[in-house]
């Protein structure tokens, strides 16, 4: 036991009347979705976005279904995505099958800015078409709704799938929105209806598909993104809805009482009280921290309970837990040892999950400036406390039976802090002792300990559905488990697992699951928008000389938790690789570099293909490219950079990329200075158009033809020449200074412009 101290008076309890609930009132419903647009995201980035969406606690994916976008031909489809990567629904669903995510589906138009909104030419009013159409997609989904143990669980616009639209009302909250997390806890207030998450990443439309809306939608999370910080009201609000959520359907809202002294502008609060206990909702919306107590109503007392000490800084907003329980019909998982009075009476921070597990009491708080928690138990803890990892005080109150526990603030974004105290020592106990991933594809030893050889004996592994998983006893008090993990399962993705005896569950550990080997090629090419976003291809592709040749660098990450022997074979029709093969070891969950040299076969410029093959502890071919740049010459090359089915066209000497649609009028998409990737263009792009473009690639530029006009497009050393015959030609760049480099700009005449670089 660390510390003890008497708690003194906790509350001022006084009679209250709760609220009348209405009539025959049915039983309110709550779901959270993130829209997530399938078309909008290269094919290559779905896995890693959706991976990181479930991560952070939300389970359902909303997205509509373009018409106009799979529709070749009248009453032909692409489902699968031989047009373009983008347009595989079928892989889409799949995915969030493999991913244990649900689906809300919209099947038929409109699609806000889309295209035509969805509709393809002449078809609006066309009823019979939309029945094909929606038949069409209902055939596809059929298979994968819930009934079929798929993911979809909502659907809207397609009767045949007879599955009930999402609990209304529906709340669509921008999360790039600056008051975004208020407006989601207001949505809580009412704990019935649909919290919609829109914007939550950047979108990058298709080559001519934008309707009339910006070619680049903005979201909370920049395109191809690390830092993900922008995001952190979802975060919030999923963090939070994890464990609360499915007490939605009791929660009921209930009248404040007064408080004793007016609460200053900006700062509203709100109760929801229900059998499980009750949650408190305090905003402040000023930019002026709230310092002062909380009275709140105890629905089966009928009395005010006084929370002392409540802050919220400004621009806050948090969801206080009060009278809550601690039995497993509330939010504590595996709490089967408490009795009823035992509950945790209130506390400061917001509360994330209960767990208790070998004898321990674990809290999850979202924390941004210090709070305290004050349990009412049955008995003394026998401690310690820890608080954040740390031994840590708390005063214990051996009249009331009653301990106040200290709660460190958290790190931004999500402020989250774990607090755990020892309630009793226990003879019954199982522990994972290493457990943080498991390799997929693959056979991983997990060692598990115990109490004493008979728990040992009497354990077994609980694992998701398609792993498997033997018992290999190493000592009387430990047993090693060997987990085969599937194939299918999604790097990045998580499992649970749990250790159970006599029908208990004592240890659980959620585990990463990853590829064995992860590879990057170094200085690749990324396609930018303006300054702000950028996007890797798919394959990675570099620059080389043909003559002199590139030096290129691999990055490797074992993510086996053992050292491993990887070997690499490089193989390519046009390119010579030295060495041509290699064998290296690489610790465990250590990274190491590569270096290799690449010359040409020939002197042609232009794009070059070359393959990884990697076996050893590992089994999979990893494609590449290369662009053969001459020395003074400029390489003429295409390739589908945004994923997206329709290629672009890239003008690119040693100092600069210029690169151009075939769709939108030929739209000019960037011009960047390669040494440090300063790039010139807007995120929209320049010379934006309408309709498709033929284009005919030269030696050293371009020729494209639209209705009624020509351009012709040449790059020489750092200089940009555009001329245009018929027509006129749109606004190009302006010229300005960014970084160490300044464009300038030439008009000799109105269909004749220079762009350099200096």
């Amino acid at each position: 036991m660390i510390g003890r101290a008497p708690l003194g008076a906790l509350a001022l309890l006084v009679a209250l009347a709760p609220a009348a609930a209405p009539a025959n009132t049915p039983p309110p419903r709550f779901a959270q979705a993130v829209e997530f647009p399938y078309y909008l995201s290269p094919r290559n980035l779905w896995e890693q976005e959706l991976v990181w969406i479930k991560s952070i606690g939300v389970d359902t994916i909303e997205f509509s279904i373009p018409w106009n976008w799979h529709q070749n031909e009248a009453g032909a489809f692409d489902f699968t995505g031989a047009t373009s990567p983008r347009r595989d629904l079928q892989g889409f669903v799949r995915l969030l099958r493999r991913l244990n995510l649900h689906a809300w589906v919209k099947g038929a138009p409109p699609v806000p800015g889309w295209l035509g909104e969805g509709w393809p030419e002449n078809a609006r009013n066309n009823p019979r078409a939309l029945a094909a159409w929606q038949k069409a997609v209902a055939d596809l989904l059929t298979p994968q709704t819930a009934s079929h143990g798929g993911p979809v669980i909502y659907a809207e616009g397609l009767p045949e799938l007879n599955l009930d639209a999402p609990p209304q009302p529906v709340v669509a909250i921008s999360a790039a929105d600056p008051d975004a997390l208020f407006k989601s806890r207001a949505a809580l207030d009412s704990v019935h209806g649909t919290l919609l998450w829109t914007d939550f990443e950047d979108g990058l439309y298709p080559a001519g598909w934008a309707g009339s809306g910006p070619f680049l939608r903005r979201g909370a999370i920049p395109l191809g993104a690390v830092d993900r910080s922008g995001a952190f009201p979802v975060r919030r609000s999923a963090m939070l809805l994890r464990s609360w959520a499915p007490l939605f359907s009791d929660l009921e809202p209930a009248a404040m009482p007064k408080p004793e002294t007016k609460l200053p502008d900006g700062v509203t609060t709100a109760e929801l009280v229900s059998g499980a206990g009750v949650a408190v909702r305090i905003t402040n919306r000023s930019m002026v921290e709230f310092h002062d107590d909380l009275r709140v109503g105890e629905p089966s007392s009928k009395r005010i309970l006084a929370v002392p000490g409540v802050d919220v800084p400004a621009r806050q907003s948090l969801w206080l837990p009060v009278f809550v329980p601690f039995g497993p019909d509330g939010l504590c998982r595996g709490c089967t040892r408490f009795a009823s009075s035992e509950k945790l009476i209130y506390a400061t921070a917001e509360l994330l999950s209960i767990e208790f597990e070998n004898g321990i009491l674990a809290m999850e708080f979202c924390a941004p400036v210090k709070a305290e928690a004050v349990l009412q138990l049955a008995r003394e803890p026998v401690g310690p406390y820890l608080a954040a990892g740390k031994p840590t005080k708390f005063d214990w109150d051996d009249k009331a039976l009653r301990a106040r526990l200290p709660i460190p603030a958290g790190s931004a974004p999500d402020y989250r802090v774990r607090v755990g105290l020892a309630i009793e020592e226990t003879d019954t106990a199982a522990f994972f002792n290493d457990a943080h991933r498991l390799i997929i594809g693959a056979r991983n030893t997990l060692s598990t300990a115990y109490s004493s050889p008979e728990v040992a004996a009497r354990s077994r592994l609980l694992a998701p559905d398609g792993f498997a998983s033997k018992a290999v006893p190493k000592s009387p008090n430990e047993v090693d488990y060997e987990v085969s993990t599937p194939a299918e399962a999604v790097h990045g993705d998580t499992a649970d697992l749990a250790l159970e005896t006599d029908g208990l569950a004592l240890g659980r550990a959620r585990v990463q699951m990853m590829r064995p080997l992860t590879v990057r090629l170094l200085d690749a090419l990324s396609l930018h928008f303006g300054q702000r976003a950028e996007l890797a291809t798919a394959p990675a592709i570099v620059s080389i000389d043909p003559k002199g040749g590139a030096t290129l660098e691999l990055s490797l990450r074992n993510n086996w938790p053992e050292i491993r022997t990887y070997k690499l074979q490089f193989s390519s029709p046009t390119l010579d690789v030295f060495p041509p093969s290699s064998e290296i070891t690489i610790g465990p969950l250590d990274e190491r570099r590569l270096t290799l040299r690449a010359f040409s076969k020939d002197s042609a410029a232009g794009l070059q293909a070359w393959t990884l093959k990697v076996s050893g502890a590992a089994d999979f071919e990893i494609p590449f490219a290369c662009v053969l740049v001459p020395r003074n010459q400029t390489a003429v090359w295409s390739a589908d950079l945004d994923g997206d089915g329709s290629p672009e066209w890239v003008l690119e000497s040693s100092k600069v990329r210029a690169v151009f649609s075939s769709r939108d009028g030929g739209r000019w998409m960037e011009f960047t200075w390669k040494d440090g990737g300063v790039n010139f263009a807007p995120e929209q792009g320049s010379m934006r158009g309408s309709g498709n473009v033929e284009i005919e690639p030269s030696t050293s530029g371009l020729t494209m033809s639209g209705h009624g006009w020509t351009r012709r497009i040449e790059l020489h050393d750092a200089s940009l020449v555009f001329e245009q015959t018929g027509g006129t030609m749109p606004e190009g760049l302006e010229g300005r200074k960014q970084g160490n480099r300044t464009l300038a700009v030439r008009r000799e005449a109105s269909g004749r412009v220079f762009y350099s670089l200096e």
